[in-house]
């Protein structure tokens, strides 16, 4: 059953995990199978006890055993692995936002992924990540076994005020909260400023768990039109005439999914809309350091006064870390901290301590400058190459950012190609996800940082 070979680099506690977690994916070892006891294990394969310890634990950490107390180990019960490449089993995928959370999430979920939400792990600064998570961990105090403080790590929030005034949003650290993320940061402005049955405004297409989380609440969600220069402030007028919203969710700086940003006139009229009305903004910002032109924010053209400011580490540092901030008025920000306390204490230390220490150590810079010229190299061979195939895009002549929004003429359901690129190994983003009524949708969103590859050309090309 087992081939220790104690001559390779791999460490025995990888390759008795590896193997066990085979066969049991394979189920040749079935779920409520005991394993053998921790000391005949180590002794039928000439390795330690202690090496057998840590392989079992990580494999009941990873879900693969159960323990039980003086009884020993068993396989867990659970569903096999969903394989998208066998014919027939995309038909059965539902793709709604739930479903796309996690199986984008799962690496193998396809072989090609031009559907999700970050950018490549090789474009990111993982030396970087790694020597600074080793600073911070050498650093004195009790930091890694407390809580935190509410509002976050002060110096972190000190750095954020001063990166925010260079982009002439004027707020002191007083008003700036830090969260485990931007969607969690979005997830407590819901919470806190929606009721159930109240109207909020959102893009139309816009960010799909931003739907799930006021849909899940009960809100009354009416998505505004977007255009390729920001929303489509006509039908955001009539929709006003129809409905008082307490408040416009908005992505206004290359935008997911479409790609687009608000042009300056437009920011200007629909804050006007929003003190004419009286109805908050909040505006999520998560692209900003990917944005290589000098667009104003809609929070420096308000200074916080309507407008709440929502941004995140995710897409420039690493996901992993999940540290997001949100940047408002003072009082505001003095209830969404007691808000914070009251649904998850705090956030973590340990992860704000150590993207501080990347944000401090002068590499930074050169590091967003990379990202930015590869985005818009990415983006320049992503559109040719989607036009070739046949596809229209929806915003020509923008070049910048991570998405890329396009569709087939003549299909109006991109869900079924959808159905389809999943029997190929391949893994889009189907527009219906992005509106608020989940109805069929042509358009199709493509992460350029994925759009390499030339079997997805091929494939949207025979379609």
């Amino acid at each position: 059953m087992f081939q220790l070979d104690t001559s390779l680099p791999t460490p025995l506690v990888i390759q008795i995990v590896g193997q066990l977690k085979t066969l049991i994916d394979a189920q040749k070892l079935h779920a409520g199978t005991k394993l053998p006891s921790i000391r005949s294990f180590a002794e039928a394969h000439g390795v330690s006890v202690s090496t057998v310890i840590d392989a079992y634990d990580r494999l009941v950490a990873e879900g693969y055993l159960v323990p039980r107390q003086s009884t020993g180990f068993f396989v867990r019960s659970f569903h096999p692995r969903h394989s998208f490449g066998v014919s027939g089993n995309a038909s059965e995928v539902q793709f709604d936002s739930l479903w796309m959370l996690h199986k984008s999430w799962e690496n193998d979920t396809a072989e090609i992924n031009p559907g999700c939400g970050w950018l490549p792990e090789k474009w990111m600064d993982d030396d970087s990540l790694r020597r600074n998570l080793r600073a911070v961990s050498g650093q004195a105090g009790d930091f890694l076994t407390g809580y935190g403080a509410p509002q976050g790590y002060l110096p972190l929030r000190r750095k954020i005020a001063d990166w925010l005034h260079e982009h002439e949003i004027y707020a002191p650290p007083e008003q700036v909260l830090l969260t485990t993320g931007a969607s969690h940061a979005l997830g407590l402005l819901v919470q806190y400023l929606v009721k159930p049955g109240e109207a909020v405004f959102v893009d139309e297409p816009g960010y799909s768990v931003l739907l799930f989380h006021l849909k899940r609440l009960g809100a009354n969600v009416v998505g505004v039109p977007w255009s390729a220069q920001g929303p489509d402030l006509e039908a955001l007028g009539a929709l006003l005439q129809q409905h008082r919203p307490r408040v416009l969710f908005t992505n206004p700086r290359l935008q997911n999914p479409t790609g687009a940003s608000c042009s300056a006139a437009t920011a200007h009229k629909l804050l006007q809309l929003a003190e004419r009305h009286d109805f908050l903004v909040v505006e999520d910002d998560i692209y900003a350091e990917l944005d290589p032109s000098s667009r104003r924010s809609l929070a420096s053209m308000d200074q916080l006064s309507r407008v709440v400011y929502v941004n995140s580490f995710s897409k420039t540092i690493c996901a992993s870390l999940r540290v997001g901030y949100i940047a408002g008025h003072p009082d505001l920000i003095g209830d969404l901290t007691q808000f914070k306390m009251m649904t998850g204490l705090t956030s973590c230390e340990l992860t704000e301590r150590a993207t501080y220490q990347i944000l401090t150590e002068g590499r930074h810079r050169k590091h967003l400058k990379m990202l930015r010229e590869r985005l818009h190299v990415a983006q320049q061979a992503t559109r040719q190459r989607l036009a070739e195939a046949g596809l229209e895009l929806f915003s020509p002549h923008a070049s910048e950012g991570m998405f890329v929004w396009a569709r087939r003429p003549g299909h109006d359901d991109s869900a079924a190609l959808s159905y389809e690129a999943l029997n190929a190994g391949i893994f889009l983003a189907p527009g219906h996800l992005f509106y608020s009524d989940n109805g069929p949708s042509p358009w199709l969103r493509f992460n350029v940082g994925y759009c390499d590859d030339a079997r997805l050309y091929d494939f949207l090309t025979r379609a």
